[in-house]
């Protein structure tokens, strides 16, 4: 049995399968715009970087440009639609919540760290019945850094009453590799996220495809 660590995780490609309602989001803004829809597939991996920037990459594949104010307004348009819609389709990946249950069994803290706004986080979690799980919940707003800044890491540890030097990110992306190596933190990769930037080319610590390989990699490094 090891000490208590904290496991901190992505939400977006990582606990939860959200880009069905993310890409339905986006296309929604992009209606209104006049523009196509962005089809799924390749929309997956444009998810990770917060509504800005997945609104701006919906854009780009359009070869279209707006003014800043034009911005700010699709971006309000998408939070608004997307926080009516957050759970419609959007589901844990399959694991989850036994590889949790085990977590919390073995007397470990579990947390939540992404560049989504906070209040949607929760949002989508109370939705999924998952709140409950974490003992602290921090978005983009929360400590006015994102991923990979360290210091979105390291307060969010604190807030779910952890340490830093007994703690593993849990990510799918480049954002979720740079911030834990910051940090100076092990992390694993998830295969099944959204990146543009295969996740095994990032050179996590340990590598999963599935969840239920999640307890056995995380217990390898808290034994390391």
């Amino acid at each position: 049995m090891t000490s208590p660590y904290t496991l901190v995780f992505d939400l977006d490609g990582t606990l939860v399968d959200t880009a069905p309602d993310l890409i339905t989001a986006l296309n929604f803004v992009l209606d209104r715009e006049g523009l196509p829809p962005v089809p799924m597939a390749s929309a997956r991996n444009m998810i990770g970087a917060g509504a800005r920037k997945l609104i701006e990459r919906g854009l780009e594949a359009e070869g279209r440009m707006v003014t800043p104010a034009d911005m700010d307004r699709m971006t309000a348009d998408f939070i608004a639609y997307y926080a009516d819609h957050i759970a419609v389709e959007s589901r844990p990946f399959e694991g989850l919540e036994a590889a949790l249950d085990q977590f919390a069994a073995q007397g470990h803290r579990l947390a939540v760290c992404t560049n989504k706004l906070e209040w949607l986080s929760k949002r989508l979690l109370d939705q999924l019945d998952l709140t409950r799980r974490f003992a602290a919940i921090c978005g983009a707003d929360t400590f006015g850094v994102q991923k990979p800044d360290p210091t979105i890491f390291r307060e969010t540890v604190a807030r779910a009453g952890g340490a830093v030097k007994a703690s593993i990110m849990v990510g799918d992306a480049g954002t979720d590799v740079g911030v834990a190596r910051r940090a100076g933190v092990p992390v694993i990769g998830v295969s099944f996220g959204y990146t543009d930037v295969p996740i095994a080319e990032l050179k996590p610590d340990r590598l999963i495809h599935h969840m239920r390989d999640l307890p056995a990699a995380a217990h390898s490094l808290m034994t390391a």
